[in-house]
Order: structure tokens, then C-alpha cells, then sequence
């Protein structure tokens, strides 16, 4: 996996197979174009989903989703629409992603695509969906590829199990993702505090935010984000939020990545490094606006000075007021003009 901070991963899932039937060519050349254009975005990650309808849910279960946005009634459907994908057309998007210096993962939802991913994926990524499936968990965990796992719609209790499971099957390299399970995520459910909760209470795994938020104009969400700490950041990845179905209504397209991208370079470099110190840009400020002692009056040779002679005035460029109390009682060495910006080489 790369090294960048935050590590941004593009979840295509499946929307390929929506803008295939608007621009009239294959899934697979869809799906490459969203490569090339998160390629192009400056993304880490490209992320699709690897499953099969009759492998991940009974035809009977109902939408959870915004059906005034995706009509489809119920999840069977709605998979069926989408899983014509398997180990080939993966394998070859694996090998396209990563001659685009991007790296690849998808994320299965059963044994058998866990299997065929195992030498694909630079990293497995577990849907918030099996958080509770803890045979599975274990079962990834096992593999020894570093494990990132949504958390959405998940106690603290459920996400300590799951981050145990994947401990106990060997795996060391864990990240967890604030999620909410939301499609599209109410901003004011967003609840991006949970960012800093999970890092307190589980110290020893990364931290990262899963984002379902529609993107805004300055893509705000994201940069707020990773503002709390955020190692890793996903959101759903499409070409065009205008098209119906499945996640565009609540996807970035590459100008949203593009601006997401930018406010994290922009945080880490307002943000600076932390360490107190005098920066070059402030060394004239500095010297020009603090204060030096400055006479009251004119002096002569060999007069006294008193409390009343001195006052604290621009540039710091003489004696420092802080040294007062070893100039009172001084005498000058020459004559001296009022105004004069007392140096020690005077007294």
C-alpha cells in the first residue's frame, strides 16, 4: 500500500456497469475508465465489489436505500443488476489498476472471492455489512494482508469483536473506518467525532472515515475528516452523480476527489509540523516589533540611570526590557540623546 496520508481509496463498487449502458460499451471498458480517471484524480486506491446475488442475500430481503434515488425493491435485485464480474474480469482490472502506479483491492462478500482476491488485493477491505460475520472476518484476517474494516451501524462492543477476530487469525495490520450506513448520510448524521472515540478506545489499530455524505462545493466533509485524525479516507467514486441507480446520488466524481485531495495537502501544510520554534519568515518581524529600553531624556557621560529614564519602545534591535533591572543604577558612557535605543556597549 502506499504511503500517503490521508490514503485515499475511490469505491467504485459497481457503478461501471451504470455508465456501460449510458456510453454504449462494456462493463470492462467502463470500469477502466473510472481507473483512469481516479488515476488521473490523484487517487490511491481504486476499490470495486466482488460478490454474486444468490451468495449474498435471500430474494426476499427489502431496499434500505433511498428508493426515490435507486427504485430497485429489493437487495436481490438490485445485486443481480450488478455481479457479472468474476475472478477473470477482476484479475484484469487488478493488472490495469496497478500499471496506473494505483493500488487495487475489492471487496468480497463470500469464501470464494476472498479466495480468488487473496493474490490481487494489496489489502482486504470488509464491508460494514460483516462486521458481525466473524467467521469471515477471521477467515480474511487469516490470509496475512493488512485488514481495513468499515464499522457503520456497529457498537463499540461489535467493533472490539471484530478487531479480536482479526488479532487471533494473525492479522497486525488493521485500519477501521467510521462509517454510517446511510445512503446518502444526513450531514448531521455524519457524527465525524466518532473519528477521535475510535481512536482513543482502539490505540493500536489506524483510524480512518468510510463517507456517505453527498459531496458540497468544497467538500467539506472529507477535510473535516481528516482534520480528526483520519489515516484513511473512502467515498464512493462515480463519472457522473447525475445518473440513476445504485451510489452515483451520493458519490464524488474526479473534480470532488480532485478538491477533497487538495484540502488535504492545504491542512497539511497550514498545519505545520508542531514544533514551537522561530520560523525564517519571522526572524525581521521579530527583531523589528519587539521592544528595546529607550531613553526618556538626554543623558551625559557618567549619569545614573533611573527607572523613570527607560521605556519599553520598537525595534528589539537594543536591550531587552527584560533586563531592566540590571541597567537602573548603570551609568552611561557617553552622551546619550533622548530616544536613544540603549545597546550594552552605552553603560
Amino acid at each position: 500500500m502506499r504511503n500517503t496520508k490521508p490514503y485515499v481509496i475511490a469505491e467504485i463498487g459497481v457503478n461501471f456497469y451504470d455508465t456501460a449502458k449510458v456510453m454504449g460499451i462494456s462493463p470492462l471498458e467502463a470500469a477502466k475508465l473510472y481507473i483512469d480517471n481516479a488515476a488521473a484524480a490523484g487517487i490511491d486506491c481504486a476499490k470495486f465489489q466482488s460478490y454474486k446475488a444468490n451468495t449474498i442475500v435471500s430474494k426476499n430481503s427489502p431496499a434500505y436505500w433511498d428508493t426515490s434515488k435507486e427504485p430497485t425493491k429489493t437487495q436481490y435485485e438490485l445485486f443481480l443488476k450488478h455481479d457479472g464480474f468474476g475472478e477473470a474480469e477482476y484479475r484484469e482490472l487488478c493488472d490495469y489498476t496497478h500499471s496506473k502506479n494505483m493500488d487495487f483491492t475489492s471487496t468480497p462478500f463470500d469464501y470464494a472471492s476472498a479466495d480468488y482476491l487473496e493474490s490481487m488485493v494489496d489489502f482486504y477491505k470488509i464491508s460494514s455489512s460483516d462486521l458481525s460475520n466473524l467467521p469471515f472476518i477471521s477467515y480474511i484476517g487469516a490470509k496475512g494482508k493488512p485488514v481495513i474494516l468499515s464499522v457503520g451501524a456497529a457498537y463499540l462492543s461489535e467493533v472490539d469483536e471484530a478487531i479480536r477476530a482479526l488479532k487471533e487469525s494473525g492479522c497486525n495490520d488493521i485500519t477501521i473506518l467510521h462509517c454510517v450506513l446511510s445512503y446518502p448520510t444526513d450531514p448531521q448524521n455524519a457524527n465525524l467525532r466518532i473519528i477521535e472515540t475510535l481512536k482513543k478506545v482502539f490505540p493500536d489499530v489506524k483510524v480512518g472515515f468510510s463517507d456517505h455524505v453527498a459531496p458540497d462545493d468544497t467538500m467539506m466533509t472529507l477535510a473535516a475528516a481528516y482534520m480528526l485524525g483520519s489515516d484513511v479516507i473512502e467515498k464512493h467514486f462515480t463519472l457522473d452523480k447525475t445518473l440513476k441507480g445504485n451510489d452515483h446520488y451520493h458519490a464524488g466524481d474526479p473534480e470532488d476527489f480532485k478538491k477533497a485531495i487538495a484540502n488535504f495537502r492545504w491542512i497539511d501544510k497550514v498545519l505545520g509540523s508542531g514544533e514551537k520554534t522561530v520560523l525564517e519568515c519571522e526572524k525581521v518581524p521579530r527583531r523589528e516589533a519587539r521592544r528595546s529600553l529607550v531613553l526618556t531624556r538626554d543623558m551625559k557621560c557618567g549619569e545614573t540611570i533611573s527607572q523613570s529614564d527607560l521605556m519599553p519602545k520598537r525595534p528589539g534591535t537594543g536591550i531587552s526590557p527584560v533586563y531592566t533591572d540590571i541597567v537602573v543604577g548603570r551609568k552611561v558612557n557617553r552622551d546619550l540623546e533622548e530616544d536613544t535605543i540603549l545597546t550594552w556597549d552605552m553603560v
